[in-house]
């Protein structure tokens, strides 16, 4: 199987490229922007094209949102001409007010945000244009490093000592980069081999939890692996921030469907971050050794 992934520098793309190098099935292009040209394409003649979400779209600046909104829409178009399959991959920030229960596929999202509007129109196009295609939200994507990875500039942010503040009204789950890459290959080589997927899927982490709390426990078990590693560091501290006064919103993705349909899932965020910790911990310490020889 072959996959054209653009924006080369997301935090997905670049576990989509980690996924396919353990993989001898699967075979990357990697665009640096979001580009197409039909001529591109129709010479690199791949399986699918994979977009990226757009990084938390309500805290950018609205031209950001309408660029990105542009040039999925130019992507459509591209792809439709030459009926190349389409995954593009969106916040789940579009629930711009959450529910109160589990937010299934079908709980289409009606935000009042002019930006996050303009997202939900490009979908209703690829729904409507494009029968070939995988509309995937996520929960808020974390990874070590690359654009939109949150949890590698948190650990940044803490051994430099500086105060970070998180909501703790906002509920949602945190999704491994590495884990989304790895449901996202293993969907479409189950396409590719036949199974009649296409649709909209909601793909997220285990274990609702606040943006604070998800912070907080990132920074105890910071504390605790560079404690073991004698490393003596003032972490720096957290600030609970309250936007939601009279309950909290709640964005928490229901993701059934893609296990009923691919046997896809979902990865418990803590063991995702526990694994991410241990590699940025061993290649801090390391560096900290070198710098001490």
């Amino acid at each position: 199987m072959k996959l054209l992934i653009l924006d080369a520098g997301h935090c997905l793309s670049l576990a989509l490229a980690r996924e396919a190098n353990r993989r001898t099935d699967t075979e990357l292009v990697i665009e640096a922007g979001l580009e197409l040209e039909v001529e591109g394409l129709a010479k690199q003649s791949p399986d699918a094209v994979v977009i990226p979400p757009l990084v938390r779209p309500m805290d950018v600046e609205p031209a950001a949102v309408t660029a990105h909104a542009d040039a999925v829409e130019r992507c459509v178009r591209v792809c439709r001409e030459l009926d190349v399959p389409l995954v593009w991959c969106v916040s789940d920030q579009l629930y711009e007010d959450g529910f109160d229960g589990p937010i299934d596929e079908h709980m289409t999202p009606e935000p009042r945000d002019e930006g996050l509007r303009q997202l939900m129109a490009v979908g209703h196009q690829i729904r409507e244009q494009h029968p070939r295609h995988l509309i995937v939200r996520l929960g808020p994507l974390f990874a070590l490093e690359g654009g939109g990875a949150w949890l590698g500039g948190m650990l940044d942010r803490l051994v430099c000592g500086d105060e970070m503040s998180a909501a703790q009204d906002v509920i949602f789950c945190p999704t491994s980069a590495d884990a989304a890459a790895m449901a996202l290959t293993g969907m479409l080589q189950q396409i590719q081999c036949g199974a009649d997927g296409w649709g909209v899927y909601h793909l997220a982490g285990t274990e609702p939890v606040s943006a604070f709390a998800f912070a907080s426990m990132v920074r105890t078990q910071l504390a605790t692996r560079l404690e073991g590693l004698g490393q003596s560091i003032l972490l720096g501290e957290l600030k609970a921030l309250d936007h939601h006064h009279v309950q909290p919103l709640r964005r928490v993705l229901n993701c059934r469907r893609v296990l009923q349909a691919f046997g896809v899932h979902q990865k418990p965020w803590r063991l995702e971050v526990g694994r991410m910790l241990d590699a940025w911990c061993h290649a801090y310490h390391q560096i900290d050794r070198e710098g001490g020889a």
